[in-house]
């Protein structure tokens, strides 16, 4: 029970990647925030797994993207639970399309969900770790920013966007005992991708070394991992869990 005591944010949560993350830390020990923004009844399914297994957890409706409603996330935690140790930036989404035609509209949405909600998140989260001089942030990127994605501009600049915010914010907060890292995922195998043609699917296997997609669980160990005290001398690094795809 690693993370008994502790207090933790998820963000976009009621599925894939973020439930998988919010699962393991309450497995940990951890009482859990499993923020969403549309679809309650997932993210109540996500606090009663959590609390069938012993964990204590509660769900909390906001966009992320709107930065009095990512305050009022991070001041419910607070007041539900008492403390916020961890935050899990994890909500995301794609509006993907070529650059020629994509609309400004989704451009501007993936930024927001993707990027701005990270900066509203962690700037409120922030002012209360530093005062309690401990705190873990771990931000959900992807491998497309590191790499790139034809059709993927809004999306990887998003991610590319999160490294740069992970690194920087890493060096301000680093001497209050405050580490912020991020966690680039590769193709996982999450309903993300349900709707890409097989053939599309087989292309991208054949970019893994290891030859077939990553689990939310996987992803959700090492976020684990960077969230605990094992890793309380890693900072502004970015863990890449792509099965090899991204090596360079």
């Amino acid at each position: 029970m690693k993370f008994e005591g502790k207090v933790a944010v998820v963000t976009g949560a009621s599925r894939g990647i973020g439930r998988a993350i919010a699962e393991e830390l309450g497995r940990g020990g951890a009482s859990i925030v499993v923020n969403y923004r549309s679809g309650a009844e997932a993210a109540e399914q996500v606090v009663q797994l959590i609390q069938a297994a012993g964990g204590k957890a509660a769900a909390h409706q906001a966009d992320v993207g709107q930065v009095q409603q990512a305050q009022g996330l991070i001041q419910f935690a607070i007041d539900h639970f008492g403390d916020l140790q961890i935050l899990v930036n994890n909500a995301g989404i794609i509006r993907d399309g070529l650059i020629m035609t994509m609309k400004e509209a989704d451009w501007d949405a993936v930024l927001q969900t993707n990027l701005k909600a990270t900066f509203n998140c962690s700037k409120a989260a922030v002012r209360h770790m530093i005062r309690k001089r401990y705190g873990r942030i771990i931000n959900i990127t992807s491998v497309a920013g590191q790499m790139g994605n034809p059709g993927q501009t809004n999306y990887s600049a998003s991610k590319a966007g999160q490294i740069g915010f992970t690194r920087a914010l890493a060096r301000e907060v680093g001497s209050r005992n405050v580490t912020v890292n991020a966690v680039a995922a590769g193709y996982i195998d999450t309903e993300i991708w349900k709707d890409t043609p097989q053939t599309a699917i087989e292309a991208l296997l054949g970019l893994i070394p290891l030859g077939r997609p990553g689990q939310p669980e996987e992803v959700a160990k090492a976020v684990a991992y960077l969230a605990s005290d094992d890793a309380a001398y890693i900072t502004g690094h970015v863990l890449t869990v792509d099965g090899g795809m991204a090596m360079h």
